[in-house]
């Protein structure tokens, strides 16, 4: 979905457009637990690969978010639901773990040799 050219005339234009930013963030957070779990077993070419797979997600996501905070313009134009609240609750997560991901990885990688 085209979220630039997605007006929010309707319930469902919008939960569409945040169903959209919920599974970004989840497949972020996904890959980046994945990414850590391939550092784990010392396999730090596909974890960078996971993690680059997060951080993709992870832009998605975030530009969706900012196109909902565009629409809503700071008023309160958008109902805000449960919905919008679990949306926002997985991107930061999502947030979260990559930057431990990529603090994980690097200690995996230097404790490789020891």
């Amino acid at each position: 979905m085209d979220i630039q050219q997605t007006a929010p005339d309707t319930d469902l234009d919008i939960e569409a457009i945040v169903m959209e930013l919920l599974v970004n963030a989840g497949s972020a957070r996904s890959a980046a637990l994945m990414a850590i779990g391939q550092a784990r077993k010392s396999n730090f070419e596909q974890a960078q690969l996971m993690l680059n797979q997060a951080k993709q997600a992870i832009n998605e996501a975030h530009t969706i978010q900012t196109r909902l905070i565009g629409l809503d313009e700071g008023e309160g134009k958008l109902k805000v639901s449960l919905i919008v609240v679990h949306a926002q609750d997985h991107l930061m997560n999502a947030m979260l773990i990559q930057d431990l991901a990529q603090d994980f990885i690097e200690l995996y990688r230097r404790t490789q040799n020891l």
